[in-house]
């Protein structure tokens, strides 16, 4: 596996000494969980805004995001600025061109979380991702074992990140369900990714469809297919008031309006729902 390997040549190249000494440099990581699940009236869907600069599925996702001038700052600017309470970035190189350095430099520009998303599969990276400056970390329940899950668990929240355990089945659900909220459960988020993994498709109705084996909908949240805002108000009927929105904000040119258009921010000219900047 590529990443097996990857995570190897990190490792000969970072001592675990440094990377001890860099978190216990480094400032406390703001709270993600606290972010996303807090109740406020203004905004009614809280929204993990995701930098994104291609996919193995689709490539490149627009042109000018392959140029070396890319900037995940200022597109983390305009998220914030549209009202996202927390930025999803992508670290993996080789399949999404993305990089670790991206979190840093999104941190300082922006004051809400960072989620570091990529293949998490060693311990090692979680302390790796607190180093850099991530505040979370993605786990996809597909790539661990359930040893593996309830030692990154614990581990994550002793570093004190939020930790996103992501399904695709529900399989994987079932399977992971009793590790959702453990060892803290103001440390872990589940989410349900709605695209197949098989035929790569993509439908929102998946998390719709699993509702009913979700013991606390408060900390779901649901990743992919989200486009527009009445998938927002099909969610929040049922009590899913939690995104995570990537592609779709990253094809457009400003993926900041594309992000107020989505809330229905009244900037956006669209009406409905709006929401405030929001600052943690």
């Amino acid at each position: 596996m590529h990443k097996r390997a990857e995570v190897a040549r990190r490792k000969a190249e970072v001592s675990f000494g440094e990377l001890e000494a860099l978190v216990a440099q480094a400032e406390p990581p703001r709270n993600l969980f606290a972010a996303v699940t807090r109740t406020d009236m203004a905004l009614p869907t809280r929204v993990i805004a995701e930098i994104k600069r291609k996919s193995p599925s689709a490539g490149w996702i627009r042109p000018e995001w392959a140029r070396d001038d890319f900037s995940p700052e200022s597109i983390a600017e305009q998220y914030e600025s549209a009202g996202a309470s927390a930025i999803s970035c992508l670290t993996d190189e080789r399949f999404f061109a993305g990089h670790l350095s991206y979190i840093q430099r999104i941190k300082d520009r922006v004051s809400i979380p960072v989620l570091r998303k990529d293949f998490v599969i060693d311990p090692w990276q979680l302390w790796e991702a607190r180093a850099g400056g991530a505040d979370a970390v993605l786990l996809i329940a597909e790539c661990l074992n359930d040893a593996q899950i309830v030692d990154m668990l614990i581990l994550a929240q002793q570093l004190q990140l939020t930790t996103l355990l992501e399904v695709h089945s529900v399989e994987n659900l079932l399977r992971v369900r009793p590790h959702v909220g453990f060892p803290h459960p103001s440390y872990s988020l589940l989410g349900i990714n709605n695209r197949d993994l098989t035929s790569m498709e993509v439908d929102l109705n998946h998390t719709l469809r699993l509702l009913d084996v979700v013991e606390d909908r408060s900390v779901l949240v649901s990743e992919s297919g989200i486009k527009k805002h009445d998938d927002l108000i099909r969610l929040r009927k049922e009590g899913v008031q939690i995104v995570l929105v990537g592609e779709h904000l990253m094809r457009q040119e400003r993926p900041g309006d594309a992000l107020r258009t989505l809330l229905a921010h009244p900037s956006s000219g669209s009406g409905g729902v709006g929401v405030l900047d929001t600052k943690d």
